[in-house]
């Protein structure tokens, strides 16, 4: 199937094609949708992709705006609208990806099986053609919790890319089929995680950011940044068993495998000391758990442990995509973990 079935184009779009809100605009796309707009430099081009997941709608909310506002960027950009068909599921912006369906942020790197491997081919398809300096990937957080980005490089680019949304870096060694991954075309690629999906001040960093990635003349310069990086170097991926149980209560209910209190997600980027529980764990133990560090080894003994049915870390440890939502839980992972000094777990 060629490009021009699997995706729409819009280019320069005007502001009457666009309705006057992003739920008017998503009810007028029909497919994945690719956006061009040309810039004062039309030599030079930058991507960013948005709305990789239908219920994280920040990245498209600002889109929105800007579009609206009829800026014009400084070089061309390419946008990629890419979970078109999970956003449309009713409500709007509730679902991550078609049911049955996969992750489309998991199927950038071949076999492109299925209908979201084959719009990930495509979208990389655009990229290639495009050839852009750089490529941002705008996400909202599983859960609630402060902005932050991830990549697979930390070089001066990567942080200077960080650095016009946030001043957290997130860098790993794990491969999972991430639009980030792009980086390895040596083209500097950072994803964006704006904060949670209903939070206000996700849309407005989205759209903040958006402007100063379309505005400015140079954005892969450490120099123009907007603040210092901190870095943190390849977490452990803390996953629940696909079979396991999961529950959000302030005691056990002694039915599922797992429960963590409702409020979890303020731990995200606190640090959590070894005498302070997480959880309770079930009768299975952490056997319904699994923590992946970069090299898909297997430490969980130096992440969590368990005492009197708590779950507890084993060292003072950093976390982060912390989640009360059971299906992105069980489906993603539970969270991410470094020490609490921002060192990898080994």
């Amino acid at each position: 199937m060629s490009n021009a079935n699997l995706l729409d184009y819009l280019n320069d779009p005007s502001p009457r094609t666009l309705g006057r809100s992003p739920l008017e605009w998503l009810d007028r796309l029909n497919k994945p949708t690719v956006v061009h707009v040309a810039g004062r430099d039309r030599s030079r081009t930058r991507a960013m992709a948005t709305l990789l997941h239908g219920n994280e709608p920040s990245g498209l909310f600002a889109l929105h705006r800007w579009l609206l506002e009829q800026h014009t960027p400084e070089v061309n950009m390419l946008f990629l609208l890419g979970g078109v068909y999970p956003a449309k599921i009713p409500p709007a912006f509730s679902s991550r990806q078609l049911p049955e369906g996969r992750d489309l942020n998991r199927c950038f790197k071949e076999p492109f099986e299925g209908e979201e491997g084959a719009i990930a081919k495509a979208m990389l398809a655009e990229l290639r053609k495009a050839q852009p300096e750089c490529l941002l990937d705008v996400h909202n957080t599983s859960g609630t919790g402060p902005a932050f980005a991830v990549s697979i490089t930390n070089d001066a680019a990567h942080q200077a890319l960080t650095s016009l949304y946030t001043d957290r870096l997130i860098m790993t060694d794990l491969r999972l089929g991430a639009l980030m991954e792009y980086s390895e075309q040596e083209v500097p690629t950072v994803t964006i995680e704006c904060g949670g999906a209903q939070d206000d001040h996700a849309h407005q960093l989205a759209y903040e950011g958006l402007v100063r990635y379309a505005s400015r003349s140079d954005v892969l310069s450490l120099e123009k940044a907007e603040w210092n990086v901190a870095v943190l170097r390849n977490p452990i991926r803390v996953e629940l068993a696909p079979e396991a149980t999961i529950e959000y209560r302030l005691e056990p209910s002694g039915h599922a495998d797992l429960t963590f209190p409702p409020d979890i997600e303020h731990r995200n980027f606190g640090i959590v000391s070894p005498d302070e529980p997480l959880g309770w764990i079930g009768k299975k133990g952490l056997g319904i758990l699994t923590a992946i560090s970069h090299n898909r080894t297997e430490n969980m003994e130096q992440v969590l442990r368990v005492k009197d049915g708590q779950i507890y870390p084993a060292q003072a440890i950093k976390a982060f995509m912390i989640t009360t939502n059971p299906v992105i839980a069980k489906s993603d992972c539970l969270f991410y973990a470094v020490k609490a000094t921002g060192e990898p777990i080994f």
